[in-house]
């Protein structure tokens, strides 16, 4: 199965902000990040990603700089302080969430009579 940019509403931010925890990126490399560690479920196109990349950029979660790399300007981001927190919380939060989901799909035995 493939997600597309809806599927992903409400989770692409935090997963933007997980391919950035070992260091900066740049924005296409970012887009492949979630493309290869999802398996190739998250494909998503540049006009995405950008964008929210833009938007996390705004709400000061990473910074962007602008580097020359054999003579093409590219933007690379990083995790700010604020954007390590978030990240941190978002992945608590999602543990605790899973955490529910599975209780409740997973097959539960019958409770045995004594």
């Amino acid at each position: 199965m493939r997600a597309d940019a809806q599927v992903l509403k409400g989770h692409l931010d935090v997963l933007l902000l997980a391919t950035l925890k070992d260091g900066p990126q740049h924005g296409y490399a970012i887009k492949e990040a979630l493309r290869d560690g999802s398996g190739g479920r998250f494909d998503l196109p540049t006009g995405t990603v950008y964008p929210a990349l833009h938007r996390l950029e705004r709400a000061g979660l990473i910074s962007g700089a602008w580097s020359t790399v054999d003579g093409r300007r590219r933007r690379s981001y990083e995790l700010t302080d604020d954007g390590h927190r978030k990240l941190n919380g978002e992945r608590a939060n999602w543990r605790e969430f899973a955490t529910a989901v599975t209780a409740l799909l997973e097959p539960r035995p019958w409770p045995t009579t004594t």
